[in-house]
């Protein structure tokens, strides 16, 4: 027992170092996040799965068997199957609708355990309403099955028409079963015996990086973690710890680094949307926006020749075209504001966000935005 005391004193000490400085009040600590909010663990993922399969009991809203062939030829298969021929005979029903499930495979899911999973419409059916998806076999990217779903399909929109109108709210060809999907095959993934293991920054970054590297380095009080690069720190196992590399996960994941990111603006071209970091700057420059209006008015009018005059009456054009321009004075941005001052001094020009973009995109090839423009 007095043996392993000091090593247990010295980590009760990182502990209570490190609670200190987790509730310790600060501004530096404004864009801190713990580990686990900001890293992938290797091994920890799910795996997406798809499978194709038929929904039944469509009150007259699926597939057009004329129209859908795939829906016909999965039909009759599916009855043979069951011991019904209909080879060269003529289906009619529109009670049937093929669709494609998908699904996620959670991390570490055990054979026997539910997951949810999604249909979607694969052919002309107008609404899923009251269906029930038939045994589908869920297949991942390796072509092997994991899971078999079967189930009634829950959907959020609704269908309805008379002769002459009619309504649709939400999407009713899509669809979902709430622990339809019965997990068959365990992804293997043996996380216990492992030495060593991978940390991926959701955010790649070199400074946060290195921020959680020497985090984990000090809570440890050894060489624990390295960062190999931007979106990765490889963490060791240490020969003197007491625990295999869960218990290092747990010990290591709330703790708090502070996050660094770099200066990006952000722009959604079709919607207008303008999302800046808190470390764009701005050299010093001048800018003037202005607007040009174009407005054509057609007011066409009818030459008529007089009764004893010979001709034809024609329609003699009329067109009025105005331009006006209007503007804003020069303003000038001086040298290195903040973000909060450089949104204040564009608003008080008076333009829309679509003008923004132009400016911010003008200010760029002029060389004065520091920062990088991310156009989606």
């Amino acid at each position: 027992m007095p043996s392993t005391f000091p090593a247990t004193f010295q980590r009760l000490m990182a502990v209570l170092a490190v609670v200190l400085v987790v509730l310790a009040p600060s501004a530096a600590m404004a864009g801190s996040a713990r580990i686990k909010d900001i890293v992938d663990i290797e091994g920890i993922r799910e795996n997406q799965l798809v499978g194709y399969g038929l929904i039944v009991g469509l009150n007259g809203t699926g597939d057009s068997l004329n129209n859908a062939p795939f829906t016909r030829q999965s039909l009759q298969a599916m009855l043979e199957r069951l011991g019904v021929n209909t080879r060269g005979e003529t289906v009619r029903t529109a009670n049937v609708a093929a669709v494609m499930v998908t699904a996620n495979l959670p991390p570490f899911a055990a054979q026997g355990s539910r997951i949810d999973v999604n249909v979607s419409a694969l052919g002309d059916a107008d609404s899923l309403q009251g269906g029930t998806l038939l045994v589908t076999p869920l297949l991942g990217a390796d072509g092997e099955i994991y899971a078999i779903a079967q189930g009634p399909v829950t959907i959020n929109g609704f269908k309805a028409e008379a002769d002459a109108a009619s309504i649709t709210s939400g999407v009713p060809t899509t669809g979902r079963i709430s622990s339809g999907g019965l997990v068959e095959r365990e992804i293997g993934f043996d996380m216990a015996s492992l030495k060593t293991l991978r940390l991926s920054l959701r955010n790649p970054d070199l400074t946060t990086a290195r921020r959680v590297a020497l985090g984990i380095n000090d809570f440890m009080g050894e060489p624990t973690a390295v960062a190999e690069n931007p979106s990765t720190v490889r963490l060791y196992l240490p020969p003197t710890f007491e625990g295999g590399i869960v218990d290092l996960l747990t010990d290591i994941e709330q703790l708090v680094v502070q996050t660094d990111q770099p200066a990006k603006i952000v722009i959604d071209e079709n919607s207008g949307i303008i999302v800046m970091g808190r470390d764009v700057r701005v050299s010093t420059v001048a800018v003037a926006q202005a607007n040009l209006t174009v407005t054509i008015a057609e007011t066409p009018q009818v030459s008529q020749p007089n009764a004893l005059a010979q001709g034809d009456t024609t329609q003699v054009p009329r067109s009025d075209v105005q331009v006006s321009s209007t503007g804003s004075n020069l303003a000038t941005i001086p040298e290195s504001v903040t973000l909060q001052q450089l949104v204040d001094g564009l608003n008080a020009l008076g333009i829309s966000p679509r003008d923004l973009i132009g400016i911010l995109q003008a200010i760029k090839a002029a060389g004065a935005l520091q920062a990088e423009i991310e156009v989606m």
